[in-house]
């Protein structure tokens, strides 16, 4: 068991949050998948809860607010830096969020890349994000799943001075020499109308098994489970619809 303690490079995954219209249904649902347990951070941040795996944080649940136009949904946040929100407007995205600093945590702000995809940005105080990846609970990879994966590659790309990796004609992976950050998925006719849109992928130790806890717990499967040569996928949304994937990891990793 490993923890992660050291802030993540620029551009990196960094945590992962669901914002939901039921706190108390989502984490009977995500305890009953995951294991998670959950730390209460208290009415002046509006209830947000850390998700902990083996007691550690691994993702966070916060409660849809009346007034708020943030859908029922799985953000990814990557590792920003000052200034970073001017270049998305500049590269060509949106700011959807201003940057806004959290208590003594850390700075966050809400974008979309100039394809549509929404993102988060977190730029690190006393709270560095995920301390738990790869294991079961924990986040184990993301990407953004676009129809013009070349405008996303270039503007990741100018934006956290990431290269593309070619994964043969559909699929890029964003490095920063051997690091590997995050994948660019081009959507094809198969995706329907399905927005451009960012995926996370929860690690399990037994995928097939954490889609039948999906389900019992109410969820729904968006897509079967499947072996990859990365892992056994699948895609699952939660009774509220915020869709997210579970891998089970090849032993290897």
């Amino acid at each position: 068991m490993t923890t992660q303690t050291a802030p993540r490079s620029h551009g990196a995954f960094t945590w992962m949050d669901l914002t939901t219209p039921d706190l108390e249904g989502a984490k009977r649902f995500y305890h009953q998948v995951f294991g998670w347990e959950f730390l209460d951070l208290g009415a002046e941040v509006m209830h947000y809860h850390y998700a902990l795996a083996q007691g550690r944080p691994a993702a966070g649940l916060g409660p849809s607010q009346p007034d708020s136009a943030m859908p029922t949904a799985w953000t990814i946040f990557l590792a920003g830096a000052e200034g970073d929100a001017e270049r998305v407007r500049t590269l060509g995205g949106q700011v959807l969020l201003e940057p806004t600093t959290i208590g003594d945590a850390g700075k966050m702000s809400i974008c979309a890349d100039p394809t549509g995809a929404v993102f988060g940005l977190w730029q690190p105080i006393r709270f560095i994000g995920a301390a738990v990846e790869g294991e079961h609970g924990g986040i184990a990879w993301s990407e953004v799943n676009t129809r013009d994966a070349a405008a996303a590659c270039d503007f990741y790309d100018k934006l956290f001075g990431l290269t593309p990796s070619p994964q043969g004609e559909a699929y890029f992976i964003l490095r920063r020499g051997e690091e590997m950050c995050f994948g660019v998925q081009r959507m094809n006719a198969e995706w329907g109308d399905a927005p451009p849109h960012w995926m996370g992928y929860f690690a399990v130790d037994d995928a097939d098994a954490a889609v039948e806890r999906a389900a019992a717990g109410g969820g729904s499967i968006a897509a079967p489970a499947i072996d990859t040569p990365y892992g056994r996928i699948a895609v699952v949304a939660d009774l509220y619809g915020a869709l997210f994937s579970v891998i089970q990891l090849p032993a290897a990793a």
